[in-house]
């Protein structure tokens, strides 16, 4: 059977005893030749010239950007967020500091607030075209957050949820990941899934596009099943309420997956046609691996000594053979989930966030309008 180590209380990831929501200790996301912008697999990138300037090309309907490019469009925002904030969001062996928050996160918060506020313009604008016995009432903005787990989304989304939520124009921001909509353990061994838990079969796809309609529709109160890493399963009995945000983020590996088509063979909705805005957080899969690989070491320390943790069997062996069941995981289950599932969804993000090797931001590619 495979599995998969926990995430962090605080982090990306495992964190009470469980490496990711994938098989083995994590899933993976970025394709293999080098992800995101930069190796030319994903969004359309502006080449440059030895000196870092943009040189003419073929279009592309991708804006590339430096970090020091994109750091500059904060525009005088002021960073919120103190350095004990940002280390208890900060995931397992994700490397972030409060320069990296308001090079990268807050320039970012900065244009979400703008999305939000110029579709409340166009929800004006259609309510003038309806009249008023037809008027809309607001309804909330949807931000899907994808990518490995090990390469740092949770984090991603745990920063923009805090940064969004001290805007005052949408001060009640919800995040939910797709763990919760995992089919239970029971089903997924009645299934024969365990081996591919974090693949896109895994999921009760029906029931996550469902909630999330629900709450883009504007109902006053949707609920969510509860995962924990801890005992790698559904919580019986436990719901997540969400009651009509200003803003969901729906953070998971497959969110950015198309729809399946019917038995019928028509086309349906899918979870990203609820989107507003997305983000696809990018690495190449040897850091990532690596990241992988040094979270299990850290996990092994600490939640899966937990005698309730899923995963303490790993401890009661040799670090050796805990290191060759991960890297196994890894190289078996979850590249595989990633080349084949997670990232060809990249190119349908709207902002792709390409990280080096020391999990910094290095470069952006924002989709144009």
């Amino acid at each position: 059977m495979i599995t998969s180590p926990p995430r962090s209380a605080n982090g990306d990831g495992p964190a009470d005893g469980d490496p990711g929501n994938g098989a083995g200790p994590g899933t993976g996301a970025g394709p293999e030749a080098g992800t995101g912008p930069e190796a030319g697999a994903g969004p359309g990138t502006v080449p440059r010239n030895g000196a870092g300037h943009r040189r003419p090309s073929e279009a592309t309907p991708y804006v590339d950007l430096t970090r020091a490019e994109w750091s500059a469009l904060r525009d005088k925002t002021p960073l919120p967020l103190t350095a004990d904030e940002v280390e208890r969001l900060r995931g397992l062996g994700d490397v972030i500091d409060l320069d990296e928050v308001r090079d990268i996160y807050l320039p970012l918060s900065r244009l979400l607030n703008l999305y939000v506020q110029a579709t409340s313009g166009l929800r004006g604008a259609l309510n003038t075209f309806l009249g008023e016995n037809a008027e809309q009432r607001g309804t909330p903005f949807v931000i899907g957050v994808a990518g490995s787990v090990a390469v740092g989304k949770s984090t991603v989304s745990r920063l923009l949820q805090a940064l969004l939520a001290r805007w005052p124009e949408h001060p009640r921001v919800e995040l939910v990941t797709t763990d919760a909509f995992l089919y239970p353990m029971e089903e997924l061994k009645a299934r024969g899934l365990m081996s591919r838990k974090g693949f896109p079969e895994s999921y009760d796809r029906r029931a996550l596009t469902r909630f999330v309609a629900d709450v883009k529709a504007g109902k006053e109160e949707v609920t969510a099943p509860v995962y924990s890493h801890l005992i790698y399963d559904r919580v019986p009995g436990e719901r997540l309420v969400v009651r009509r945000p200003d803003i969901l983020i729906v953070e998971g590996l497959n969110v950015l997956q198309p729809a399946l088509p019917g038995k019928d063979g028509r086309t349906r909705v899918g979870l990203a046609d609820y989107f507003d805005f997305s983000v696809y957080v990018d690495a190449r899969p040897e850091d990532i691996e690596r990241w992988y690989l040094n979270r299990f070491r850290k996990l092994r320390d600490t939640a899966f000594q937990d005698p309730s943790s899923y995963f303490r069997r790993w401890t009661q062996v040799s670090e050796e053979e805990a290191f060759d069941y991960a890297r196994t995981m890894w190289r078996t289950i979850n590249k595989v989930n990633l080349l084949e599932n997670v990232a060809p969804t990249r190119g349908r993000a709207t902002l792709v966030v390409r990280k080096g090797s020391d999990h910094k931001v290095q470069r952006l590619s924002l989709r144009k309008l």
